[in-house]
């Protein structure tokens, strides 16, 4: 069993504690780090763990560290971690900057150590739910809107929150971006609170992305559009539905009553709607226990620091095309 400790006890770090106390099978936690006294105080005695009075600490009493911290320390901490041969599971977005993050690649590989990064909507059972289905998507439209929360905006809403999209479409698309547009407004805080990308890959395949934390509504939907399939995902409530087009004498044809006729210029067409089953999962508790595995068995995981690095990049050539435009003035 591996033993792990949490730096950072924010919002976010409280539901890492919970769910690594769940994944009993994978951890033994053996405590956290908070350079606050009154926060650390308060989470040990909620919790019943030790509070480490230093980073360095922690680190040297563990086999993972998890990096639960503002986005400017991850490097910091990862760093320290990652020299002392620890693996490391830290929270999106992987880095502050770019050059950090091809640094923590080149340390990563020479200590030979594990890193994976937290972008949890690769296992949220809506997306689980595609893992067997042939996907070759051509066009891709996301829309992910939060209401307004002064936590996060410390950074554009690239990278708090179209991130999560960019890794997905990423991990879908076999092919390289090779052009950006994107255009976003600052409208409450100093960066862009609603953004909208369109990224064109290499192999012909758009995907056309907005993010909002100013919404009136939540909404984190993702739609697929294929050769004779349309995909939609609801990140939110958890649902898929997958929408075939079949020939009427085609082989695979599925053999249920949810099955149209449909109408076009070749001919009518079998259309089939299915609604793939959903298993309820806690998504957080398993992207930390498929990192433990990816330890274990010496594989790599699931959501690797290079994915982490790609999705950053990407967002920060969406930022720098944004910055090219009009919202500054």
């Amino acid at each position: 069993m591996l033993k792990i400790g949490v730096l950072g006890t924010g919002h976010l770090g409280k539901i890492h504690l919970k769910c690594i106390q769940l994944a009993v099978e994978s951890y033994e936690l053996v405590g956290f780090y908070d350079p606050n006294p009154l926060m650390a105080q308060t989470v040990a005695e909620q919790f019943q763990l030790k509070a480490f009075d230093s980073v360095e600490a922690l680190i040297r009493a563990v086999d993972v560290v998890d990096i639960v911290t503002p986005t400017t320390t991850h490097y910091e901490l990862a760093l320290k971690a990652i020299q002392a041969g620890k693996h490391v599971f830290i929270e999106k977005p992987l880095t502050h900057t770019i050059a950090e993050a091809e640094e923590l690649i080149r340390l990563s590989k020479t200590q030979g150590v594990q890193v994976q990064v937290g972008h949890v909507e690769r296992f949220n059972p809506a997306f689980l739910a595609l893992e067997d289905m042939p996907l070759n998507p051509m066009f891709i439209e996301a829309h992910r809107l939060a209401a307004f929360n002064p936590r996060g905006t410390d950074v554009s809403v690239v990278l708090d929150l179209m991130i999560h999209d960019l890794d997905i479409v990423l991990s879908m698309v076999d092919a390289v971006p090779t052009k950006v547009s994107a255009n976003g407004v600052a409208v409450v805080s100093e960066t862009p609170d609603i953004a909208n990308a369109r990224i064109e890959f290499d192999n012909g395949c758009v995907a056309n992305l907005t993010a909002s934390r100013i919404s009136m509504k939540q909404m984190r939907k993702v739609r697929f559009f294929q050769r004779d399939a349309y995909i939609s995902l609801d990140f939110l409530d958890k649902n898929a539905q997958v929408v075939r087009l079949y020939d009427q004498d085609a082989p695979n044809l599925p053999q249920e009553a949810n099955l149209l006729e449909w109408h076009t210029p070749q001919g009518i067409k079998m259309l089939h709607i299915d609604m793939p089953p959903i298993e309820s999962v806690n998504s957080i508790k398993m992207e930390l226990e498929s990192f433990a595995q990816s330890i274990l068995h010496q594989t790599t995981p699931k959501v690797s620091i290079e994915d982490g690095y790609q999705a950053l990049k990407l967002a920060y050539e969406i930022i720098a095309e944004i910055d090219r435009g009009p919202w500054r003035v």
